[in-house]
């Protein structure tokens, strides 16, 4: 197990033939599953290239120099790292140029054209990448093509369908797996999400490797909203007005803020995917899949609603109509 991270010894491997032979990209998008440790991975590789004591292609650190302690410090200089604002869906322009007042003389991009303060390069983390919008995208473009030296990007993202095509073409895509099951379990409990490793395996069977995923089910509110969501899905004909109430009502109660509501929509539609998913899987020749694939299609396209903003009402009950009449 590298540094501590559970299954990604794969992509580990694969930076260390990439290190030995001196062809480490400059920029690199990491897809996955959310939860599985792509932002813990970037981080932890930081650390090994700014190790003085270890050599880029060991992919190691030594625990004890003033790098390695500042990154376990969660401080050092030459690491910059961008996720989303406060209360923002997505990221923003001034975080890459500054704003207004201070137009490229802040932000992401003047800072890793920065001579590094400790290492012999900065990398900079991005997470969400999957946010970016075209504006945002086009702030970052010139430092993609013309990076500056002994610098490395990191994006970190979900999948390269959600990505950019300016983001894409200018990046390497590094594939993160899911978590097995087993890891997952383990996982669950060692970190108190879950307190009953009988509940720690069902979810972990459920997330499809993604411990966020797991994270989100692992609440009763969330599992008695599935079980009568997908006890009116799995009727003849799909009521699709106590579908959607029932939906909405959860969503809801998640609390005041906008942010909640939607959080919480999400990981509704997330398990009523994840039905569908089991479905097939139980049943790969049923003449039902072509049904069974535009439901979940179907669940995917209301997530990127809600991931834009679309109003939530509207969105609950036009999911929940078209569930009824595929």
């Amino acid at each position: 197990m590298w540094m501590d991270l559970v299954g990604h010894d794969a992509v580990a491997d694969r930076f260390r033939h990439i290190l030995a032979e001196g062809r480490l990209a400059s920029t690199y998008l990491f897809v996955g599953p959310g939860g599985v440790g792509k932002r813990q991975f970037a981080r932890r590789l930081a650390e090994c290239l700014f190790c003085p004591n270890t050599a880029d292609e060991e992919l190691a650190a030594c625990g004890q120099c003033a790098s390695c302690q500042l990154m376990a410090a969660g401080n050092h200089p030459d690491l910059l790292e961008v996720t989303l604002k406060k209360d923002k869906r997505a990221l923003q322009i001034d975080q890459f140029v500054g704003d207004g007042e201070h137009r490229n003389r802040e932000g992401l991009c003047h800072d890793i054209s920065m001579r590094p303060a400790l290492s012999n390069r900065r990398v900079a983390v991005i997470d969400h990448a999957d946010t970016f919008n075209v504006n945002t995208a086009n702030a970052l473009l010139k430092t993609l093509e013309e990076p500056p030296p002994r610098s490395l990007i990191i994006l970190i993202g979900t999948s390269e369908s959600r990505q950019l095509p300016t983001i894409r073409s200018r990046a390497q895509i590094m594939r993160f797996a899911p978590l097995g099951a087993s890891e997952m379990a383990s996982l669950l409990v060692e970190k108190g999400m879950v307190g009953n490793s009988s509940i720690a395996t069902r979810v972990a069977e459920l997330a499809d490797g993604s411990l966020d995923q797991a994270q989100a089910m692992a609440t009763d509110e969330l599992w008695e909203v599935h079980t009568e969501a997908v006890s009116v899905l799995n009727k003849p004909v799909i009521d699709s007005v106590h579908l959607g109430k029932i939906v909405h009502q959860f969503a809801e109660s998640a609390g005041k803020e906008a942010s909640a509501k939607r959080d919480a929509l999400i990981a509704v539609l997330s398990l009523v995917a994840r039905h569908y998913r089991r479905s097939l899987r139980a049943d790969p020749a049923s003449p039902e899949i072509p049904r069974i694939l535009a439901r979940i299609d179907r669940c995917l396209d209301a997530e990127y609603q809600v991931d834009r903003n679309v109003h939530l009402q509207t969105v609950i009950q036009s999911w929940a109509d078209d569930l009824a009449r595929s």
